[in-house]
């Protein structure tokens, strides 16, 4: 028998006994008598035993996340993991470890001979849908409605139709993670439309992409209504959409509205196309800190109008980039109206505009501040109301005041708040705390020590975790290393971890042995107005420095703790306004040197003021913690 398999046996051996180290319950810091002491959970509280020097009850909020696995199943995974071969036992390992991991798609739909109405419908792979199909018509409605990780794949759907009506009707609204693509969307086809109507409405990091869209089209009309509003973090990509098309309209109206954080991404868009007929209305209204991305957008295209109507007005900074608009069209027309009229300066950029076009009209009116053009085609181009020239002549527009109306749409009521609030008695609106991201374990740290955690190590990780190229889960893996690597802010020490361990030997090196982690006991009084009860400042209310840990979305439990300066941390009461019945418990956190952040930070916004002459306090969201020393 290997060495290996002797040791699983010995551990298989070890589960049936029963164990108590200390003979004292696991609220006092000691292991349960039930308890393997090989578990991952076991070897952590004998990690916090000897890493923190005081007699305070553990954490069960922070035992709580530490891995379920067996000893059996943590030794087995952890010798995957060194061989890099955890891969071959994906499905076990995430179901098992409580990971976040997309699931697998259900079986193919082909194609049908009548027409469908899908209601009510998730998580489904449609290939080859609808081709070729004459006249009819085929609905979606409530699809992938409400879910958690909706994963929804439209391959070679309605290829090669003629006369075929495509509805989608309120698809993936209130989803979280929401991953969709479709790809090679009715190319080929003459005359009948496709319909998105309010699609991905008030979702959760959503990961849309639209892949050869309508090309090679016949007069056919595409529609998208309501398409991504309210929606938080998250990307839209539309490639090749409407390519070679000839007279076919595709209308966009309310897109992205009221988002936060959002960025689209169109290339390759109306290439080529011929009497195209591309409408935005209504696109990226009111969003926070929109960034959209216009690559290679009508170049080529015969006789096409474009119009863009209240693009990104009342919106709050953000990032447009407009490149090879238009290029070498002919008698194009491009009408911006009531462009980048938004509070809080953002920048967009043209290059390549028009540039090579014959014929062409491009008018903007109502253009925004901080814009710059670059090679683009000085004929035929007309600005009317521009308030800011890139050339440098010094004519600005002056900055507005945010009506109070759209500090709610992006700054949540309550989220930051005055020092000067929490006082007993108080009546102030508490956001909603509650935790959006997918539930998830932190891993044992003898397997996380053994996984790659860097962008140079992308492909392995996206090998681990089945993540193809270009999809959601490949986008949160890169998000999240890029939070990680980034340099620290002046002052400020940071560490991604993965396990309990990891945050222990961090907070441990910023405070010292003797720490307690504090984190509010539950939602209630979410998003209602709250009134503070009986309050306690941290450490007698003194000025300190506590590490607080926050959530990163990965597929295991990653947190982002960073050391916080110059703060202090409060522990209130939460009572109900009409009763006054304590409903909850909360730790709040007053940062007092804001000097390094933002000027365009929401809680400026919020609270008016500016970077360096306010202190910011806000309250410690679920599934969050603050590390602080005992009193």
């Amino acid at each position: 028998m290997s060495s290996s398999s002797l040791f699983i046996l010995s551990l298989c051996l070890l589960t049936s006994l029963h164990v108590n180290l200390s003979g004292a319950s696991e609220l006092s810091g000691e292991i349960d008598v039930k308890e393997n002491p090989f578990t991952p959970k076991a070897s952590l509280i004998r990690y916090w035993n000897k890493e923190i020097h005081n007699a305070l009850p553990k954490s069960q909020f922070l035992l709580s996340k530490a891995s379920p696995l067996n000893a059996v199943d943590t030794a087995g995974f952890a010798k995957l993991a060194a061989q890099n071969a955890l891969s071959t036992a994906f499905p076990s390992f995430c179901s098992s470890a409580q990971l976040f991991c997309y699931p697998d798609f259900s079986q193919s739909l082909e194609k049908h001979d009548k027409d469908s109405n899908f209601a009510i419908y998730g998580d489904k792979n449609f290939t080859n849908y609808g081709t070729g199909r004459v006249g009819g018509g085929d609905s979606f409605k409530n699809y992938s409605e409400g879910n958690n990780l909706p994963v929804d794949s439209f391959r070679r759907y309605s290829r090669d139709s003629t006369g075929h009506e495509d509805q989608f009707s309120s698809y993936a609204t209130q989803a979280n993670v929401a991953d969709q693509s479709f790809n090679t969307y009715g190319p080929g086809t003459t005359g009948g439309s496709g319909e998105f109507k309010n699609y991905n409405a008030e979702v959760n990091v959503p990961n849309l992409r639209f892949t050869n869209y309508g090309s090679d089209g016949n007069g056919r009309e595409h529609s998208f209504t309501a398409y991504a509003e309210n929606g938080n973090a998250g990307s839209q990509e539309f490639a090749s959409y409407g390519k070679n098309g000839n007279g076919s309209p595709n209308d966009f109206s309310g897109y992205g509205k009221e988002t936060n954080v959002i960025g689209s991404g169109f290339s390759g868009y109306g290439e080529r196309g011929n009497a195209a007929n591309d409408s935005f209305t209504s696109y990226g209204n009111e969003g926070n800190n929109p960034k959209n991305k216009f690559s290679n957008y009508g170049d080529g295209g015969n006789a096409a109008v474009d119009s863009f109507s209240n693009y990104r007005d009342q919106a709050n900074v953000g990032d447009d980039s407009f490149q090879s608009y238009g290029k070498s069209s002919n008698s194009a027309k491009v009408n911006f109206v009531n462009y980048g009229n938004s509070f809080n300066e953002g920048t967009d950029i043209f290059k390549g505009y028009g540039e090579g076009a014959k014929g062409h009209a491009v008018g903007f009116k109502i253009y925004g501040v901080n814009n710059t053009f670059k090679d683009y085609s000085k004929n035929g181009v007309t600005f009317a109301k521009y308030t800011n020239v890139s050339s440098g002549n010094g004519v600005t527009s002056a900055k507005k005041t945010v009506s109070g109306s759209l500090v709610k749409r992006w700054v949540e009521p309550g989220k930051f708040f005055r020092e000067s609030m929490l006082k007993k008695g108080t009546v102030m609106p508490m956001p909603d705390i509650r935790d959006k991201m997918p539930k998830r374990s932190f891993l044992p740290r003898t397997i996380v020590s053994k996984l790659p955690f860097s962008t140079s190590k992308l492909g392995e990780l996206k090998n681990i975790f089945h993540a193809s190229d270009n999809s959601s889960m490949e986008s949160i893996i890169k998000e999240s290393l890029s939070d990680c690597e980034r340099s620290p802010s002046p002052g400020e020490s940071k560490r991604c971890v993965g396990a309990v361990e990891d945050m222990i030997d961090f907070a441990t090196s910023i405070l010292g042995r003797n720490v307690v982690v504090r984190t509010t006991e539950n939602v209630n009084g979410s998003d209602k107005n709250i009134m503070v009860g009986s309050i306690k400042g941290i450490n007698g209310g003194k000025v300190t420095k506590s590490v607080s840990c926050h959530q990163s979305l990965f597929p295991y439990l990653l947190y982002y703790c960073h050391s916080v300066p110059k703060v202090r941390v409060y522990e209130a009461d939460i009572l109900d306004t009409k009763s006054e019945s304590k409903i909850n418990h909360g730790v709040a956190i007053c940062h007092l040197d804001t000097s390094g952040w933002s000027p365009s930070h929401g809680a400026f916004l919020a609270l008016g003021s500016g970077p360096g002459r306010i202190e910011v306090c806000h309250w410690i969201f679920e599934n969050d913690m603050t590390w602080t020393t005992a009193d």
